[in-house]
């Protein structure tokens, strides 16, 4: 019997337990990175008028740091600018959830000793999930590649775009693959993937901030980020870094599986941390906070880094042309056509939405929690106690409201502290006003979580798919007034109903319907999860 015997079943059930989660994302990245494309090339028919747009922003330390240099300073590198490394990024993201759902979510479960009991060798399991990992990358490096030379773009420079995603997203198949050897929880697999992902991206945008000269430049190089940076697609179109990454997933991939061998099933290689001989949590809400406190530090330090960001960026969006088609654009992104406000006005506006759909993650992943410990059989031990299903939800529900407020009115402080200070002459803006610009978007954050929630409740077998209706409102808000498809579309959205600020004045009544929309939505959701089985 092969030591990979029970592969092919294993596939099919990851294959069909992911089958909304996995195309909705790729399409949805594929979407993103079209969208954005068409839109540029819409915007700029000659190089000039890009020049004239880009060249201030190029040029600006806080843009190379988050979306990295510009390849070369041609329509068809403008036109995928932000989508190179932000999508490389989501792309990794994809990655480390498939391979982390498929490997240690299920062995911290239970579930891979069930089927352990079957014709299923120690080996499957992990190379179902990498190749459904691997598979998931290709699709969306493929198909991403194939739609930018659909609209035009060099045909070498596409499969130079695709060959840069794929470099980004198999290596991170096979970090999340160790990952999951090294732990036994889920939020120990994380807390490395991720924590690597957040160390490439920063070893990435120092060395391209750094130098010419400077021998800071080599962080680059340390970086699988960088290596996909390095292809520089409708630039050099270098596809040496492809080798670079195939040879990190194959290494990543390979240790993987000689680490699998040599640790028990539902074991880590890692010892876990002894906890204190005496607890010191006296509540529900307590052990909830403490339980996501790793992850609401992540949060914390991606603000901040958020914040400064986006302030320093508004200082070059004041030499932008606002009567032009650039800041048509804009204005689309943030709702406010027809509005005289200035573009910087608009450029924090459409800026803080999009932060509001990243952070709006933060909220599910606390949400979803509940789900993790479910499966994972605590949530049984602690419902023995004297703990109820009530208090026990609205423990994360509470902590994921206010988590996601507090983050983006960091958001909104930094970057008006920030914008403030650097302006180049007077100014209307205000730290007051961008706090409270970021603030409203909060009721469409608590809408996502309340979604969220519901899918526990409701169809908790389901829950995966709270991210999915996340891409979906970051789709029908960000890409439908690009595309000029009908406002109805936008509506469908519960971020299409924020207020524009600071363009436009504050309508409360959006925000009170929405409000009272994911307070029903939440309730609906404790009152499933009170009539259910546990687990389910």
């Amino acid at each position: 019997m092969s030591a990979v015997t029970g592969t092919g079943p294993l596939l099919r059930l990851a294959s069909r337990r992911d089958r909304v989660l996995v195309p909705v994302s790729v399409l949805g990245l594929v979407a993103f990175t079209a969208g954005s494309a068409k839109a540029t090339i819409d915007l700029y028919p000659t190089i000039a008028s890009a020049l004239a747009i880009f060249a201030p922003l190029l040029d600006n330390p806080a843009t190379v740091a988050l979306y990295g240099p510009a390849t070369s300073l041609t329509l068809d590198s403008f036109a995928v600018y932000k989508t190179i490394l932000l999508g490389g990024v989501f792309l990794c993201l994809l990655a480390y959830i498939v391979v982390r759902r498929h490997t240690r979510t299920e062995e911290e479960a239970g579930r891979l000793e069930l089927l352990g009991a079957g014709v299923v060798r120690r080996g499957a399991p992990l190379t179902a999930a990498v190749t459904l990992g691997t598979l998931a990358v290709l699709a969306t490096a493929v198909l991403s590649g194939a739609s930018l030379a659909g609209l035009g773009l060099d045909t070498r420079g596409s499969v130079a775009f695709a060959v840069s995603w794929v470099v980004m997203g198999l290596t991170w198949v096979g970090i999340t693959a160790v990952a999951a050897q090294l732990t036994e929880t889920t939020r120990g697999t994380a807390a490395i993937s991720l924590g690597a992902l957040g160390v490439a991206f920063l070893l990435r945008a120092v060395g391209d901030t750094a130098a010419s000269d400077s021998p800071s430049r080599f962080l680059i190089w340390l970086s699988p980020l960088g290596w996909g940076e390095r292809v520089s697609p409708y630039g050099a179109n270098d596809f040496r870094p492809l080798w670079l990454g195939l040879a990190a997933y194959v290494l990543l991939v390979g240790a993987a599986f000689w680490l699998r061998e040599r640790r028990d099933l539902g074991a880590g290689l890692l010892p876990a941390r002894a906890g204190h001989a005496r607890g010191s949590l006296g509540s529900v809400s307590g052990l909830t906070l403490r339980l996501a406190r790793g992850t609401l530090i992540g949060w914390s330090v991606t603000a901040v880094v958020l914040g400064l960001v986006v302030g320093s960026i508004a200082t070059n969006v004041q030499s932008i042309d606002s009567s032009g088609s650039t800041g048509d654009m804009l204005r689309a992104l943030a709702r406010a056509q027809g509005s005289n406000a200035s573009l910087v006005d608009v450029f924090f506006a459409s800026e803080l939405h999009i932060g509001a759909y990243a952070v709006a993650a933060l909220g599910i992943s606390i949400v979803t929690r509940l789900r993790t410990e479910e499966t994972a059989m605590r949530a049984e031990a602690l419902l023995a106690t004297g703990a109820t299903r009530t208090r026990w939800a609205l423990s994360h529900l509470v902590l994921a409201i206010v988590s996601t407020t507090a983050v983006m009115g960091v958001v909104g402080l930094l970057a008006g502290v920030v914008a403030v200070r650097t302006a180049k002459g007077p100014t209307d803006l205000s730290v007051g006003g961008l706090v409270l610009a970021a603030l409203v978007t909060a009721p469409a954050m608590w809408v996502a979580v309340a979604v969220a929630l519901l899918l526990v409740g409701l169809a908790p077998r389901l829950t995966g798919l709270a991210w999915a209706v996340l891409i979906v409102f970051l789709l029908l808000g960000e890409l439908v007034p690009v595309l000029q498809w009908p406002e109805w579309m936008t509506n469908l959205s519960p971020f299409g109903h924020v207020p524009t600020l600071p363009v436009g004045e504050v309508r409360w009544l959006p925000l009170v319907l929405l409000t009272v929309v994911a307070a029903a939505v939440a309730a609906a959701g404790l009152i499933a999860l009170r009539r259910r089985d546990i687990p389910a």
